[in-house]
């Protein structure tokens, strides 16, 4: 043991000529050509995979390996049934079977943003935050599994649609063992990248005490090119007519110097002469979106006899990554751009940073398994992106402009068009759990128990495209007045804002679940029927507190703080946003084992997640101005509901012919009610953002996996989804006369802000695949192995309701390595993305801009192992 370790060391610090002076010992091998098996905890006990049932894709620590991926992007193409809408790592939500309505920009997210209906958890800790998904670096790394269908029974809320989760492997008593892995990589039209990260796992007492440790450090170069730009206004601008400058007059009137004789209204506006343009020369770089992942990981268990142990795990990440991960075929004046690029006219970044403290205790009383799981999530963001392009929008002019036509003693003039927006959000989650499970074997076993969190996030975020002078007391015309919080609201900032912030929101959510849970198994016919009950009470307390603040109404307002905004802002702390949802969610299933290695199982099964507030209640009022000729006046809703989904699934898992042919799948029905959807129509309902609940969907699919050893040495893997969705009922929102509000189509406005009856959910494709070949063999004193695989991904739609969306185009990727090990050294070539396609993940128009998140170009690289 002492000889391994010092071997190690010996490695580490001296370099490769000490794999000259002492080779390690090889490891033992496995012969066997049956398909190896994998134990997951998906119920909260440790299982064959194959004896669960329920829907489970799991990616084993060798196979990330196998496959060259340790971030959330590089493997969820991997895994069919399972999509993402993202700006970005960690910037993205996640979803299961294509359960997906529209996502709106990942800025102001974390305040107002529904939460995800798919869980991520970091062992027993669940890390969800709208918009962004926590993007745990896969460093020593036992497995990942994602468990598909409604798994609120034991995960409670958040886990309506799947729980996808990281499982860390555990130090290990009386085994001293280690490994360093290093890479390089090459990424066309890109920047190179590397990582390194190293493992250890040391006994300090026999018997008694292990520690486990990992380190990870991860750069990945940018591939892409943000462009010379110049952005000036234009005639087509939106909000152009608030710089008052006439271009065309009604009958009667004449047009001189950008004005309508006889104070008539003009029926056409152009750009005030003078208007400033921007460029972004000091911007203009290649390959501006690196990523760096640097973390460490480090745990301790300590035995304290044959039935109780605890286990501490302190964990770390810093995510930084620079620029954007979309490209934008087009400017938004309509110039066609070259390929990976973008124009921005602003620094843009997101830094993303977690830790977490994590006990779980051990033990047994008479026949009884106790596991109480405490854990404890700190999650801090720091974000900045360019917003210039709204500029095109409805009301960017107002904060930008000044109008004679509604200010006397002003001149038609705009000023800079450059905005940004800047974002702090911290996230605090406290969970603590005491699970009590019956020994496996017996006829009738069951698990129970109680589960508390309390969850709070803190954002602040401020939209900087106020570019008119700030009003001061000598300066009160052709200005607008800077804000600050409402008065009494708890906030985070309580300063009046800069110059440039027109809008922010200072909002703090919190969440606290209270639950018990249990489930029941019991055979009627030993090892072969069995049927499964379990439900879940839970009791969730949501409040929001803060200010969303406004600068609309405070032209020419005077001295800040401005006053005159309270039509367009709120005071969240002042309206008792206090709601708790309480309830009964369930499952039941019936497993049926005709044979040794036949599984068949129908599952009935439900899920929720909470529901939440929105900045207020903001009215649109077309009683005068109308959309197509509908008058109305709408108020958007303060509070939205929990929304649910109820799945029925049959599925089978087999084995066949000595266990070197597994096929798994599923066939099921989800019918998702009340579904919450986040709605931002301008045109329609206002200028902000909200949720609120409505339509109804059924999705409909089938899922399926094999697994063949084919010959000794040749594995064989392939995985496949199909999946219909369609949107069962369209109804209208109400206006504040209690009537639908019922929108003509024209002019690609109208009808139901949720779509059509039978339209598809969003990021939704109807077929995914995946496909890999691995061959391993002898090549003299070498272990040798060769790996192609390829994914499938069909069209999608980007969004859902009468917005703008997207047909995603359908894509195939393909990737292959080859490589050879011996004794406890590995050395591998791998190249992704051989074809180097631009798969469009995401399009969407949240930055005032058509832009498409794309998978890196192709990516070829080495990469090298030592284990002892």
């Amino acid at each position: 043991m002492n000889s391994k370790l010092s071997y190690a060391i010996a490695v580490i610090l001296g370099g490769s000529s000490a794999g000259i002076a002492y080779a390690a010992p090889a490891a033992d091998t496995d012969t066997s050509d049956s398909i190896q098996e994998i134990t997951v905890t998906a119920q909260r006990r440790s299982e064959n995979m194959q004896d669960v049932p329920i829907q489970i894709q799991a990616l084993t620590g060798e196979t990330l390996t196998q496959l060259n991926v340790t971030t959330f992007d590089d493997f969820v193409k991997y895994l069919p049934n399972v999509t993402a809408a993202s700006n970005g790592p960690g910037q993205g939500v996640i979803f299961m079977r294509g359960l997906a309505t529209s996502t709106l920009a990942t800025q102001g997210s974390s305040g107002i943003g529904s939460f995800p209906n798919v869980a991520v958890y970091l062992d027993d800790q669940s890390g969800q935050l709208p918009g962004r998904n926590l993007d745990v670096y896969a460093a020593d790394i036992e497995r990942i599994e994602v468990l598909e269908g409604p798994q609120g029974t034991l995960f409670g809320a958040g886990a309506q649609a799947g729980v996808l989760r990281y499982i860390t492997n555990k130090p290990k008593l009386d085994v001293t063992e280690g490994s360093v892995n290093a890479g390089y990589a090459y990424t066309s039209g890109g920047d190179n990248s590397s990582n390194v990260d190293a493992m250890i796992n040391l006994p300090l007492i026999p018997d008694t005490l292990a520690v486990r440790g990992v380190i990870y450090s991860d750069t990945r170069g940018g591939y892409i090119n943000n462009v010379p730009g110049t952005f000036s206004r234009l005639p087509t601008d939106i909000g152009i007519h608030y710089g008052g400058y006439a271009t065309g007059c009604p009958t009667g009137s004449t047009l001189a110097a950008g004005a309508c004789s006889g104070g008539a209204t003009p029926t056409a506006y152009g750009v005030p002469p003078g208007s400033p343009s921007i460029n972004n020369n000091n911007l203009v770089a290649d390959a501006i979106n690196p990523v760096t992942y640097q973390g460490l990981r480090v745990g301790a268990l300590y035995k304290f006899n044959e039935d109780w142990n605890a286990l501490l795990v302190q964990s770390y990440q810093d995510m930084n990554s620079q620029g954007v991960f979309f490209v934008t075929p087009q400017s938004s004046a309509g110039e066609t751009l070259p390929d990976l690029a973008v124009q921005l006219y602003n620094p843009s970044y997101n830094k993303d940073r977690f830790e977490n403290t994590a006990l779980t205790i051990n033990g047994k009383i008479g026949d009884l398994r106790l596991v109480y799981a405490g854990s404890y999530m700190v999650r801090n963001i720091e974000q900045q992106g360019d917003y210039t392009n709204y500029a095109r929008g409805v009301y960017a002019d107002y904060y930008q402009c000044t109008n004679p036509l509604t200010e006397a003693g002003t001149t038609s003039r705009c000023y800079s068009p450059s905005a940004s927006w800047l974002e702090s959000d911290t996230a605090k989650h406290n969970s603590q759990e005491l699970r009590v499970s019956t020994p496996d074997d017996w006829r009738l076993r069951g698990i129970g128990g109680i589960f508390w969190e309390d969850y709070t996030i803190r954002e602040n975020i401020d939209w900087m495209y106020k570019n008119l002078p700030a009003c001061t007391t000598a300066e009160d015309i052709g200005c607008l007045t800077n804000v600050g919080p409402a008065p009494g609201a708890q906030v985070s900032n309580p300063n009046v804002r800069n110059d440039n912030t027109s809008f922010f929101d200072d909002i703090t959510r919190g969440y606290t679940q209270k639950a018990l849970f249990g489930s029941v198994d019991f055979d009627i016919i030993p090892k072969v029927l069995t049927i499964t009950a379990g439900t879940r009470y839970y009791q969730i307390n949501t409040t929001a507190v803060g200010s969303s603040v406004s600068s609309f109404g405070c032209y020419a307002g005077g001295p800040p703080p401005c006053t005159a905004n309270a039509p367009y802002s709120n005071n969240l702390s002042a309206q008792s946003l206090n709601i708790t949802y309480k309830g009964f969610k369930s499952r039941g299933n019936i497993s049926f084992r005709p044979m040794e290695d036949v599984l068949l199982y129908y599952t009935w099964s439900q899920g929720f997640r909470p529901g939440g507030f929105n900045r207020g209640a903001h009215v649109a009022d077309h009683s005068v101005n109308t959309v197509n000729g509908a008058s109305y006046i709408y108020q958007s809703p303060s509070a939205y509901a929990p929304d649910t989904l109820v799945n029925n699934e049959i599925g089978w898992k087999t084995q066949w012919f000595d266990r070197r042919l597994e096929f798994n799948g599923a066939v099921y029905q989800e019918d998702w009610k009340d579904v919450q959807v986040e709605i931002f129509q301008s045109c329609c309902y206002g200028n902000l953002s909200f949720v609120t609940n409505g339509p109804n969907y059924r999705v409909r699919g089938v899922e399926t996996e094999v697994v063949a050893r084919v010959t000794h040495g040749l594995t064989v893997t392939g995985s496949a989804s199909w999946n219909s969705s369609n949107l069962t009922n369209a109804p209208f929102l109400i206006s504040t006369t209690g009537q639908p509000i019922v929108i003509p189509l024209a002019n690609g406005i109208g009808g139901s802000a949720f779509g059509t009856t039978g339209s598809s959910l969003a990021q939704s494709p109807p077929f995914q695949a995946s496909l890999r070949a691995r061959y391993e063999f002898a090549l003299g004193d070498y272990k040798a192995f060769a790996q192609v695989g390829g994914t499938h991904q069909a069209h999608s739609y980007s969004a859902t309701g009468n917005i703008t969306t997207y047909d995603q185009s359908s894509f195939s990727t393909y990737d292959a390595s080859l490589g050879a090990a011996r004794d406890a050294w590995t050395a591998q070539l791998y190249a992704q993305n051989l074809t180097n396609t631009r798969a469009n993940l995401f399009e969407n128009g949240n930055q005032f801009v058509t832009a498409e998140t794309i998978s890196r170009p192709r990516t070829a690289g080495v990469r090298f192992s030592y284990k002892f």
